[in-house]
């Protein structure tokens, strides 16, 4: 049977865990990065991109830093360095490493964009591209979202025939079905009338014959009585 100093530890391992708990949740919940559903991107050579980043917080924001950051197997580098003062005020640019590059987002009316476009782009533009936040708000939380950017020299047209072959297919079969269903619903119809015109049929012959034979509850006259 335990003792109470081991009553007593277990009690102090389960507070110690549930305020841990407690302090990690709402990190877990609050700052979040976000560059889109994509993980990889087309672009031209020549041309430019929108490169995706909105974050979002649980807590708000105070002097809210974020970066862009390229990279590829050799080359690593940061692309622009900006803050965001608060919830009513746009990014300001602190830094930046390319003059192609400019901050097309707004924080504004809690849009919270600061995504950025590359414009000329060169093949050696492709690569890893992250941005990040860290917000001192949140105890200098940070978080990051990653996107891949792939320049090429144009971009491959999609043959869309299988496609349309099996959308084809698939409608002729979906109106083929539509059309037996309908086809069995009229000879169900016809079926149903048929069997009821022979049903009249037979009750109109049924009280034909009892008229001509006289039988009780027919139409036959009755013949007088034979006088003595």
């Amino acid at each position: 049977m335990p003792g109470a100093g081991d009553r007593g530890a277990a009690r102090a391992t389960w507070l110690g865990s549930g305020l841990l708990g407690l302090f990690l949740l709402p990190a877990s919940l609050s700052l979040e990065v976000s560059v889109g559903k994509a993980t990889t991107i087309y672009a031209v050579n020549g041309t430019e991109i929108l490169l995706p980043c909105t974050f979002s917080s649980c807590f708000g924001f105070q002097d809210l830093h974020f970066w862009w950051s390229y990279n590829t197997s050799d080359t690593f580098r940061t692309l622009i360095d900006g803050t965001v003062k608060n919830e009513k005020s746009d990014p300001k640019v602190k830094f930046k490493d390319d003059d192609r590059i400019t901050l097309e987002g707004s924080t504004k009316e809690k849009m919270n964009n600061i995504s950025i476009l590359l414009r000329n782009l060169e093949f050696s533009d492709t690569g890893k591209y992250t941005c990040h936040v860290q917000n001192p708000k949140e105890n200098n939380f940070r978080h990051q979202a990653t996107i891949f950017l792939q320049v090429v020299d144009k971009l491959e047209e999609v043959d869309n025939t299988v496609t349309l072959i099996i959308l084809g297919v698939v409608g002729g079969v979906i109106g083929l079905l539509i059309f037996i269903l309908l086809v069995k619903k009229f000879i169900a119809f016809i079926i149903k009338k048929t069997q009821e015109k022979k049903k009249e049929c037979l009750v109109s012959s049924s009280g034909n014959d009892n008229t001509e034979n006289g039988l009780p509850g027919s139409k036959a006259e009755e013949k007088p009585p034979t006088k003595v």
